[in-house]
């Protein structure tokens, strides 16, 4: 009796998770866990088992490595998703392709790899964070800007959507003029060096890259030391999540940006998954937005293994799917296995409660086109030493 329940779950479907952790971002496991669950959920797929790994910050290698490895061999997991990025996803390509398995990478988009890689085996899903950060550059400049600051905190400092905001931005005529990144911690979280930067420099608007509780200290830190000078200040999508933005303090009337996805969007696809989130009494963030558009490739190449697909034809397959989500249409960049979806203008209005608040302006035009521009980037020698997996310190 053993044996044969053991021989049912051994050859029943499984997908199987590399769940991060976060210090800023606590509940993010059990929201990239719950994303996926209630995504197969919604799809009528109830059946499929979920079996989960923890990756701590998805900085370790050998931890990634052997967690993603049991789920090949132990648990027979036919797709394994992972909230990893570029760099890490390349050091586990060779298990996926001696085990001839799919991988795909939930991916913040806060980096950029210095060569875009195609491996059948692995699809990457992404928020799209340096994409968003270069459109949210060229926004400022349509806006009139020609002169810049960047301001990141410590963390998204170490990430190159750093290049993407700068390079944005001086592609399309401006220059940036002074560059601050706030301290990591609390207590060593100041932005007073921006009042000198602004009196030298007073026309330049705020390219700020942010994330987690750094978004709330830097709002609290512009009310305070520019109280109602409306500094022009603009963001990528993490400086637009609404889970934390929920709880800051509005700053001032001249904020906005690129969102990669808003509770406010209108459609039938975001109602069923905020009501879905919201049912299991979590809150809906982009991380469960993320792991439940995954169930959606996820279950499409359940299916295509099932047709004895080879994974070259499945990637062939994937590369034609599209799919509805809850921020819209989303289909697959051939040259990059990386998907695409819409991204958003956004602003920032007040709440009744004095705390911020996005107001969706419009969808951002030609997407597709910019993400080619992004790919063909030189980096020009810059780098990224940062292995973790991005908000996961």
């Amino acid at each position: 009796m053993k044996i044969s329940f053991f021989i049912i779950q051994y050859y029943m479907q499984t997908i199987g998770i590399l769940l991060a952790r976060s210090t800023y971002y606590q509940t993010i496991g059990f929201d990239l866990y719950e994303g996926l669950r209630s995504g197969l959920n919604h799809l009528g797929k109830s059946d499929i088992r979920i079996i989960s790994e923890n990756i701590g910050f998805g900085a370790d290698k050998q931890q990634c490595y052997r967690s993603a490895e049991r789920l090949l061999l132990e648990e027979n997991a036919s797709v394994v998703i992972a909230y990893i990025g570029h760099r890490m996803a390349q050091l586990l390509r060779p298990l996926f392709l001696a085990a001839n398995k799919m991988l795909i990478v939930l991916d913040a988009g806060a980096n950029l790899p210095h060569e875009w890689p195609t491996c059948p085996n692995i699809f990457y899903h992404s928020l799209h964070n340096s994409l968003g950060a270069s459109l949210a550059a060229k926004k400022a400049i349509n806006d009139g800007y020609k002169s810049a600051g960047m301001v990141t905190g410590y963390y998204d400092g170490g990430y190159l959507h750093t290049y993407s905001i700068a390079k944005g931005f001086e592609e399309n005529g401006g220059e940036i003029f002074f560059n601050h990144a706030t301290g990591y911690k609390s207590e060593d979280f100041t932005i007073e060096p921006l009042k000198n930067h602004l009196e030298q420099f007073p026309d330049c608007a705020l390219l700020s890259l942010f994330s987690g509780d750094f978004v709330q200290w830097y709002f609290e830190g512009i009310q305070k030391s520019f109280k109602e000078q409306n500094l022009p200040i603009y963001l990528p999508p993490f400086g637009f999540e609404e889970m934390m933005l929920a709880d800051t303090e509005y700053p001032g009337d001249n904020i906005k940006g690129i969102a990669a996805w808003s509770k406010k969007i209108k459609s039938n696809e975001n109602k069923i998954f905020i009501d879905a989130i919201t049912s299991t009494g979590r809150t809906p963030n982009l991380f469960s937005l993320l792991s439940w558009e995954s169930a959606e490739i996820a279950i499409k190449i359940l299916d295509l293994i099932q047709e004895k697909n080879t994974t070259a034809q499945i990637a062939s397959e994937l590369h034609s799917f599209t799919f509805k989500s809850p921020r819209g249409k989303i289909y697959f960049d051939q040259k990059t296995n990386t998907s695409i979806s819409p991204l958003y203008n956004a602003v920032l209005i007040s709440n009744d409660e004095g705390k911020c608040e996005i107001k969706i302006e419009s969808t951002a035009n030609n997407v597709s086109e910019h993400f080619e521009k992004l790919i063909n980037q030189d980096l020009n020698n810059s780098t990224s030493a940062w292995y973790n997996s991005y908000a996961c310190i």
